[in-house]
């Protein structure tokens, strides 16, 4: 079968609260907003769209910067790009770097990636539409996007998506853009695509976004995408519709892999993003150290989320290793997850998932510190703080118990043994231990005994009392605190 024409693979990139995914909602008549938390969209999704008898897919790309990664290969596997800004905001940090992907990726056949600029919330009262409509396109300018009213190759569209209003001639521009470049694709040739999306589902299993590019994806295919190999024993549409097979330009959701694939694995070949993995395998090999790190287990809902995290973390590692990846996997926080943190020192941060009842018991008995989050940028900030810690200190510690000395008995010639009661916790022997007085360390010391009643044991909890007998001594007094603790 010869070559024929495809429909465009158009994604939409920009600033955040620009308007992308309302834009989005607006032409395919649903809402992502309401479904994500915080209003915020954090998956990439593909959807399609049919405008004048003519099928247009968009790939929904997340809209924070965190996603920095997602949306740079959102860019690379799209044949035009939409860049939203605001017309009351112009061109803020994110737009630039939405221009920067779009300047730097290669679309179709490997050739510069068409640009349509869409000016989005004309709507807004007050606005001075022709200013500020110049403004913008004079920004663009400087940044070598040319418009069409400068003599240069790039639309500029005005519009409304809240309204509508300019939303029909964007879709008609991007058709025209499209016949202008001339895609095809041959449906006869074995499917070549990428992940654009991927997640363990408990019922379903392994669940793979995959965007087909060229050729045809068959349902009962074998099938080998970023090293996870597999059967397609189901295959559906955007609408969760049953496919039996999936040509050039379509988005599908993939049952039947033996692993989840990571966001942006190719099937067939294209060379591009292959490159785009390699380079990328070279960074992370390059993030070496012996600094005192802090060692993270990552649990996430999808592959994509869990993508971002790691690149939004590993900034932190241009300079010295400060975090250390220790597992980072798709799926709900277990037992095994806990245990695996309690053995190298790790904290463990999960992303739109649940933990286990078992695995949150086990935690509290192994001090391991969990932290959950559904919006990545309270997850980002959290753990910033932590770092810029880390890094101001050298180390980050983590209390394990505390207990307050009630008492004091005499030991021997020069030694007193302290009467405490357990206040947090757990303190036991062979942990840091260290006197706090007021505030203040006052000694940091090991347990020489740890007496429960008159019995010798190796660890006190929580509302238990105890005689702690110090090595070295310490000149502690009633009313201090006695802390054990740990670095991490």
């Amino acid at each position: 079968m010869a070559e024929q024409f495809r429909p465009p693979v158009v994604t939409i990139l920009g600033h955040v609260d620009h308007g992308k995914t309302t834009l989005l909602d607006f032409i395919r008549k649903s809402s992502v907003a309401v479904k994500e938390h915080g209003g915020i969209t954090q998956h990439i999704g593909a959807y399609q769209v049919l405008h004048d008898n003519k099928l247009i897919t968009f790939i929904d790309t997340p809209g924070h910067a965190a996603f920095e990664k997602m949306r740079s290969r959102g860019a690379n596997v799209a044949d035009i790009a939409v860049l939203v800004v605001a017309i009351d905001d112009g061109i803020m940090p994110q737009t630039d770097e939405a221009i920067k992907h779009i300047q730097n990726a290669g679309g179709a056949y490997g050739t510069k990636v068409p640009l349509i600029v869409a000016v989005n919330k004309i709507d807004l009262p007050g606005i001075d539409k022709n200013v500020a409509l110049l403004k913008i396109k004079k920004q663009l300018a400087d940044r070598k996007i040319n418009p069409e009213e400068y003599g240069g190759d790039v639309p500029v569209i005005p519009l409304s998506a809240k309204t509508g209003e300019g939303v029909e001639k964007l879709l008609e521009m991007i058709l025209l853009v499209a016949e202008m470049n001339e895609l095809k694709g041959d449906p006869s040739l074995p499917a070549a695509g990428v992940v654009i999306e991927a997640t363990l589902d408990k019922f379903k299993g392994s669940v793979a976004t995959i965007l087909v590019k060229n050729g045809t994806l068959k349902k009962g295919d074998q099938i080998m995408v970023g090293g996870v190999k597999g059967k397609i024993r189901g295959m559906f549409d955007y609408n969760h519709k049953p496919l039996e097979s999936a040509g050039p330009s379509t988005p599908v959701e993939v049952l039947g892999l033996e692993g989840v694939p990571a966001v942006g694995a190719v099937l067939g070949e294209l060379p591009e993003i292959k490159k785009a993995e390699a380079v990328q395998s070279l960074v992370d090999k390059l993030k070496q150290g012996d600094t005192k790190t802090l060692k993270v287990v990552i649990k996430a809902d999808k592959q994509g989320s869990l993508e971002a995290i790691e690149e939004s973390l590993g900034k932190f590692n241009e300079e010295q290793k400060v975090v250390d990846f220790v597992l980072s996997a798709t799926g709900d926080i277990g037992e095994e997850n806990i245990k695996l943190a309690a053995t190298v020192g790790a904290i463990v941060i999960g992303f739109n998932v649940k933990v286990a009842t078992n695995a949150q018991k086990l935690a509290e008995n192994e001090h391991v510190l969990i932290r959950t989050y559904n919006i990545i940028y309270e997850l980002l900030d959290d753990v910033e703080e932590v770092v810029n810690t880390l890094l101001e200190v050298g180390q980050l510690e983590e209390v394990l118990g505390k207990a307050n000395i009630i008492a004091e008995f005499p030991h021997g010639k020069t030694e007193k043994i302290a009467g405490c009661r357990m206040t947090e916790g757990t303190i036991a022997k062979g942990q840091k231990i260290r006197i706090v007085r007021e505030g203040v360390v006052v000694g940091e010391v090991k347990l020489k005994s740890l007496k429960k009643v008159k019995e010798e044991v190796n660890k006190v909890e929580k509302g238990n009392d105890c005689g702690m007998l110090f090595d070295p001594p310490v000149d502690f007094a009633i009313g201090d605190t006695v802390e054990s603790f740990r670095v991490i």
